[in-house]
């Protein structure tokens, strides 16, 4: 069976990367971790990476164009077909991303557009939202922007710090990025216009309202 080469690009715990791994170990799920790249030696997923078996390296993130261009060899030498963004805490040469365009991947503790850039929970407490979540994306040179792939929703809670909220939304990244590989590897998604079709992929049937605190019964005939 076909199983795409997928490297990781990480910057900490690789909790992302545990994830992916552990829906590769499924003998039916299409894609591989083949190699994975920190740019911090003492990062905890670099270790478990290596524990795994996996290619791995540590590249020094001194200048972008370096380690792009060391990031590059080694992804190319490991045959990597899509590169998964997870937790990588870097900002990316536009030259690199350029060279992976609509074969690099990225995941983002809330819903995009909103919320981009450092602690989006705490960015998302602040607004009072009732919901927020966890975005898929391509990479493109602009932070945390590029055509959406998939989202996950998540309620917030009137008690919520961001400690709770970010647990909350960790969990549904852990289910939304493996799907997002699958759907990619099975060659399922495409950019058209500069907006992300997935064959087969339907809509909610329903929407979904949170006023904090879920009533008995829906004041809002057709909400459940």
């Amino acid at each position: 069976m076909f199983r795409l080469r997928v490297g990781v690009l990480i910057s900490g715990r690789g909790s992302n990367l545990r994830a992916l791994l552990a829906a590769c170990a499924d003998t039916t799920y299409p894609a591989e971790i083949a190699a994975v790249v920190s740019d911090r030696a003492e990062a905890p997923g670099l270790a478990f990476a290596q524990s795994a078996g996996i290619c791995s390296a540590f590249i020094p993130h001194h200048a972008q164009q370096a380690f792009a261009a060391q990031a590059e060899v080694f992804f190319r030498h490991q045959g990597i077909q899509l590169v998964c963004l997870a937790g990588f805490m870097r900002v990316l040469d536009a030259g690199f991303v350029e060279a992976w365009r609509d074969r690099m991947i990225n995941i983002h503790p809330s819903l995009l557009p909103a919320f981009p850039g450092l602690h989006p929970q705490s960015q998302a407490l602040a607004a009072g939202v009732r919901f927020t979540g966890c975005t898929v994306h391509y990479v493109r040179p602009e932070v945390d922007a590029g055509p959406i792939i998939a989202q996950a929703v998540v309620a917030t809670r009137a008690d919520d710090d961001e400690t709770s909220l970010s647990a909350r939304i960790l969990s549904a990244e852990h289910r939304l990025y493996p799907l997002v590989v699958r759907l990619i590897a099975e060659e399922r998604v495409q950019v058209v216009a500069g907006k992300v079709e997935i064959e087969g992929w339907q809509a909610p049937r329903r929407a979904m309202l949170n006023p904090r605190e879920p009533p008995r019964k829906s004041p809002v005939r057709g909400w459940s």
